[in-house]
């Protein structure tokens, strides 16, 4: 390991240790050295017709792009573009026409993951509980070929904002912005929605950076509590506001068990009386597109979790991919 790596705070490596397999530890604990490259997908709903693909124009240009492995398609239609920028620096990528104009989304790798997970269907209804600044809203709307809505919802205004006009560059017409307490979903609109997206706010431990304290400055215990409290209360809200019979997909950008596997826990044991739910396979994480993934805990500080949590996966971090965790939940019909 790295002895820069010591510069984050002592405890939560002494946590890490407990997360991360023994032979993995120097190669992910090195991960959090050096920022990763630039990674965009491309907007599918502004494809334009005659004018050669985003990657041929860019690369005309004098950029130099990777095909991610994930990228989709159906039958002869490319509906999902992903591209790591081997050579170009993001700033050049951003005055280009093509950036300008929304034809591409910069977003990291791992975040495209849980919205190809969620596969939404062009025609339903869509809710992105904690959608700011719009990414995976954006990528939605692509997967939907742009037919069907979407509420896409954040209630910071300064974040709100930022939402909007992200959607609106990126001509996300079947979206609508909403600025609404997550937690009043469930109640306001209950069994409204045929898949939820809840991509919760969390500790953010998968971005830490040694070279960038601000993201790992303000990281204590206490604030893994403070979240959970909260990913707990918009979890079941999205729950709640999920048909019979939907799919409900929870994300986070952190380590922590008790932002992960142990909300998880907690929603099975609170809706068991209830309408009931259980987590579910995620197929769509091949190991041969996303190799560096691991199986939900059933466990946790000598606490035993629901043994369907296994079937949830955490996105251990590489040079290319920051960590993540995803969880997939079908409520029962």
């Amino acid at each position: 390991m790295r002895s820069e790596v010591q510069r984050l705070p002592a405890e939560f490596l002494e946590r890490l240790r407990k997360i991360i397999p023994p032979q993995k530890w120097d190669e992910i604990a090195n991960t959090f050295t050096e920022p990763r490259p630039t990674t965009f997908r491309v907007n599918t709903l502004k494809r334009e017709e005659g004018r050669g693909s985003v990657q041929e124009r860019l690369e005309h240009q004098g950029f130099r792009l990777e095909r991610w492995g994930q990228s989709l398609e159906s039958g002869t239609v490319p509906v999902y573009r992903a591209f790591i920028l081997r050579s170009g620096r993001l700033r050049d990528l951003q005055e280009t026409d093509i950036y300008k104009k929304g034809e591409v989304y910069v977003q990291s790798l791992s975040s495209m993951l849980p919205p190809l997970v969620l596969n939404p269907q062009p025609g339903e209804r869509i809710l992105d509980l904690t959608a700011a600044p719009g990414s995976k809203t954006t990528q939605l709307a692509c997967l939907m070929k742009g037919e069907g809505e979407i509420v896409a919802n954040d209630n910071n205004q300064i974040r709100f904002f930022k939402l909007k006009a992200n959607v609106e560059s990126q001509g996300a017409k079947n979206v609508r912005v909403s600025m609404k307490s997550g937690e009043l979903f469930g109640r306001d609109y209950p069994e409204n929605f045929d898949r939820v997206l809840v991509d919760a706010p969390c500790s953010a431990e998968g971005r830490f950076l040694v070279t960038e304290p601000a993201s790992y400055k303000y990281w204590k215990p206490a604030k893994v509590k403070e979240m959970a409290r909260k990913q707990k209360n918009l979890v079941l809200s999205g729950f709640r506001a999920l048909k019979p019979g939907g799919t409900l997909v929870y994300s986070t950008c952190t380590f922590a068990p008790e932002e992960n596997e142990e909300v998880l826990d907690w929603l099975m044991e609170k809706i068991r009386d209830g309408p009931g739910g259980h987590l579910s396979p995620i197929p769509e994480l091949s190991l041969r597109t996303v190799p560096n993934q691991t199986a939900g805990f059933t466990q946790w500080n000598g606490k035993s979790l629901a043994p369907s949590i296994n079937n949830a996966r955490r996105i251990l971090p590489t040079p290319l991919m920051e960590a993540f965790f995803i969880a997939k939940v079908l409520k029962a019909k």
